[in-house]
């Protein structure tokens, strides 16, 4: 049944995400609802992340507290989201036999694919090892680094100049290895806007024509280190990969990324 005494309240905005609450009349917060772009950076750069999803969809995170749930909340967070997403659907990565996973089969949600998610913690990686990684030669390519906010990310275009110069501060931090003009690989890492020790890497993705260079290790190595220097409160990175992207996945590992869980992506259309 549903919950009448409980209110659906947008929270404050980080740049190019939404949030809502579940809030009870004495200030309890009985769940929340977060919305922001599967790419944290809009682009025209193929192929996109694993799994594959459309770069224009948004990812959606939605937590009902357990003693509150079976009341309609989730249902009402979901509806508030659905009122404000404008892309063509919603992406959800959720534990395998989980409520969340429950929640998205009864709402029309879709299985689309897994994710198997890494956690890289800066006190397992030496300094100099990552340094040798990122001073590696890779002829014909140079790094480009660019840091700034959401609300405002450089477009990355295929066959163009390359990136801008260095960004405002933000909380997202792109590098990149570029030739001739074009872009050639990129990894974006953002921080969270609240100061928390954990930061999401989005990547590496390397464009064909360059492949087999071992670039996406090689930007992702210089996305850890140039991470931690803007933004120095970072201790941990999160990332993701589909479970059938072997190459990826191997890249991660070689980095020290461990595992840390496996998820599944469900997607909803929205109209």
């Amino acid at each position: 049944m549903k919950e009448p005494l409980i209110d659906i309240v947008a929270a404050p905005d980080p740049p190019g995400a939404a949030r809502w609450r579940a809030v009870a009349p004495d200030g309890v917060v009985a769940g929340v609802a977060g919305l922001w772009p599967v790419l944290p950076f809009g682009h025209d750069l193929l192929p996109p992340p694993a799994p594959a999803v459309r770069p224009d969809a948004a990812e959606l995170s939605l937590h009902v507290e357990p003693a509150w749930r079976r009341r309609g909340i989730g249902s009402r967070l979901l509806e508030a989201v659905r009122a404000r997403a404008t892309g063509p659907c919603l992406v959800a990565d959720v534990a395998v036999d989980s409520a969340g996973e429950a929640f998205c089969l009864r709402h029309g949600f879709r299985r689309t694919g897994s994710r198997r998610h890494g956690l890289l913690v800066y006190s397992e990686v030496h300094p100099a090892w990552l340094g040798e990684l990122i001073d590696a030669e890779h002829p014909g390519y140079l790094l480009t680094h660019w840091s700034g906010s959401l609300a405002g990310p450089p477009r990355l275009l295929h066959g163009s100049a390359g990136l801008p110069g260095p960004g405002l501060s933000g909380n997202a931090v792109l590098t990149a290895a570029g030739a001739g003009g074009d872009v050639a690989a990129y990894a974006v890492a953002v921080a969270d806007e609240f100061s928390l020790p954990r930061a999401r890497q989005y990547g590496p993705t390397v464009l064909p024509g360059h492949r087999g260079r071992r670039l996406g290790r090689w930007v992702n190595a210089a996305l850890i280190q140039r991470l931690r220097e803007i933004h120095p409160h970072v201790d941990e990175i999160e990332t993701a990969a589909a479970e059938d992207d072997a190459h990826l996945l191997a890249v991660h590992e070689h980095l020290g990324f461990q595992p840390l869980r496996r998820t599944q992506v469900y997607e909803l259309a929205l109209p």
